[in-house]
């Protein structure tokens, strides 16, 4: 076996652990993200198990942010969707009594923004309960 083969082979055992390090890596943030919409799924009252059931978590994610379930139909259209997306994060965040800052970082930073949403203190319905208490 030559140097070339022996180099070629540590190489290739390299990128073969540099890409099984980003496979867990990915493998784990992904794991929060599902975690992270569960508990909200379960604050806003909702069946937790439907943050991982495809279609079905937009439907949920839509009854949680009061729009009709046709929505899903817009996010299938390319350039409406990042709108639809935009509105249905910004009202997620309404919900739990948050503003269009927290919807931005919802947007942006999802890693980080879910898991606050989920495992702080944030309570689902909190501009509704305001609004009916100043009635």
């Amino acid at each position: 076996m030559s140097q070339f083969d022996q180099n070629q082979g540590l190489i290739a055992a390299l990128f073969a652990g540099i890409g099984m390090g980003l496979m867990i890596f990915y493998i784990l943030i992904l794991a929060l993200i599902i975690i992270s919409l569960w508990k909200v799924f379960e604050k806003a009252g909702k069946p937790g198990w439907a943050a991982i059931v495809p279609i079905y978590n937009i439907v949920i994610l839509l009854e949680i942010v009061k729009k009709p379930t046709w929505w899903i139909l817009l996010l299938l259209i390319p350039f409406v969707n990042v709108i639809i997306a935009i509105i249905i994060y910004i009202e997620l965040a309404k919900a739990f009594g948050q503003g269009v800052g927290f919807a931005i970082g919802l947007l942006l930073l999802s890693i980080v923004f879910f898991p606050l949403l989920a495992f702080g203190d944030y309570k689902y319905g909190y501009i509704e309960d305001n609004a009916n208490t100043q009635s």
